[in-house]
């Protein structure tokens, strides 16, 4: 970003002089313009009277702590970019600073050109976030509207620029490998290797061996020596999704890695550096599993200190509306097909079923609709067996009244009780209404849905109002 694209100056915050100075130096050869003030105190000052775009604070201060500073501004209300430096970075610095809002949190000795990749990134987040009126939508290809979602998306974005190991928990399905690689992305490691692994699907004899590498002897079979993932992933970010699963032997070695950054093969007599950003993921609850000494309480403290949890499908709200579209978009397209409109039906099903299995099997529900489609129009039929048998109304009315009803003990069915059916005309209005809803508002594409020129959606809408 160069200095005419932010006309705003940086803060610099440092009380050692000459610091302050090569920082305000290094940024104005970058094209930015600098104010530089010695204290929090002074920043404050000058905060009450002149806009800057961007604040850049050393922890240890005279007076007022950065830490202090950077509480001050949230607790006002300030969304102004910081990043936090100091000399003394500890994982709990790190932890309290991002807790309360900073965007970075760096460490010297100065790296000058981290520093200029740091407030090029902050300042394009929120050239983004003015953009889309701080709106995000997607996540690195992750759909979510919901406030919950934003939520994560904005949490697991200030995360990732930490290097502390991350633990992401969620139902089967809710897509914590898709969050990972979102988390890698966003991190300064996204130009290097990003290693997934099940640990539930690597046999227990063989685990201790695919994580740390062995020599060669090490075992019969060994006839050469063999990274193990740590080393494949090095400089990057290694997923161990399902660490639930990992034995508690390895759990106790996989703890001396992170804390000690090194590994040794098996079979090896020399440990090995590792540079690797660990991810995890479970369905489990670790806490009792702890309780039920299946996992090591040491090494679950470690991985919590930055968790996130994504919500199953039920918690999201109207998520699911976008979600159903995003995916007939996703797949008609990997397929060559233009799915031009849906049933009403289909769509009532799609909305209304309870999604057990999460977005996983909402999508292969869409995929298995969109393969089977005909003439562009999406159709009840074309739906899962479970989806036509188990449509719930539980997140949603449907579009068309249901009946549910028991057998009595001679095999007959009940009467039925009277049902107000909806007028066609109401019908057709809460339908467009919905598809309107979970476009955003589009009505290009919402007439594409429905396929009817813009013209008659224009009219209808007209008519609904009156």
């Amino acid at each position: 970003m160069t200095q005419q694209e932010s006309l705003l100056p940086l803060l610099v915050v440092e009380d050692d002089a000459a610091i302050r100075e090569l920082l305000e130096e290094e940024l104005q050869d970058a094209g930015y313009t600098t104010l530089g003030v010695p204290s929090a105190e002074e920043a404050i000052a000058l905060l009450s009277h002149t806009s800057v775009s961007l604040v850049i604070t050393d922890v240890r201060l005279p007076g007022m702590t950065g830490i202090q500073l950077l509480q001050q501004l949230r607790q006002a209300g300030s969304e102004l970019g910081i990043i936090v430096i100091t000399a003394f970075g500890t994982i709990d610095q790190a932890v309290e600073a991002l807790k309360l809002g900073a965007d970075d949190f760096l460490t010297k000795p100065l790296d000058l050109d981290a520093i200029r990749d740091a407030v090029f990134r902050v300042l394009e987040r929120q050239r983004l976030a003015v953009s889309h009126d701080a709106d995000i939508s997607h996540f690195h290809g992750i759909v979510g509207k919901s406030q919950v979602m934003q939520t994560l998306f904005h949490d697991a974005s200030r995360l990732a620029k930490s290097d502390a190991p991350i633990l992401i928990l969620g139902e089967s399905g809710t897509g914590k490998e898709l969050l990972a690689r979102a988390i890698h992305q966003e991190s300064p490691r996204h130009d290097q290797p990003f290693v997934p692994v099940n640990c539930a699907s690597i046999p227990a004899d063989l685990m201790e061996s695919e994580f740390f590498g062995h020599v060669k002897g090490a075992f019969t079979g060994a006839n050469e020596a063999r990274k193990g993932l740590f080393q494949s992933a090095q400089g990057g970010s290694l997923f161990l999704d399902e660490i639930g699963e990992m034995p508690i032997n390895l759990q106790a070695k996989l703890l001396r890695a992170l804390q000690e950054k090194t590994v040794r093969p098996v079979g090896g007599e020399r440990e090995e550096p590792v540079d690797v950003r660990i991810i995890a993921a479970t369905h489990r609850n670790l806490e009792k599993e702890i309780e039920q000494e299946n996992f090591r309480s040491d090494l679950f403290y470690r991985l919590e200190t930055f968790s996130l949890r994504i919500p199953p499908l039920r918690e999201r709200g109207t998520d699911i509306e976008h979600l159903v579209f995003a995916l007939i978009d996703k797949h008609a397209e990997a397929q060559g097909k233009q799915i031009e409109q849906i049933e009403p039906e289909a769509l009532n099903n799609l909305l209304n079923y309870a999604y057990p299995g999460n977005v996983r099997e909402l999508e292969n529900a869409i995929m298995r609709a969109v393969t089977l489609s005909e003439d562009g129009s999406l159709s009840y039929k074309d739906l899962p067996e479970r989806l036509r048998e188990q449509s719930t109304v539980e997140t949603g009315s449907p579009l068309v009244p249901t009946v549910s009803g028991e057998v009595l003990a001679s095999g007959q069915m009940p009467t039925p009780p009277p049902i107000r059916w909806p007028s066609l005309e109401e019908v057709e209005k809460r339908y467009i209404n919905k598809v309107l809803e979970a476009t955003g508002g589009n009505k290009r594409r919402t007439a594409e849905v429905l396929g009817i020129a813009r013209r008659t959606l224009y009219r209808r809408l007209e008519d609904n109002e009156e």
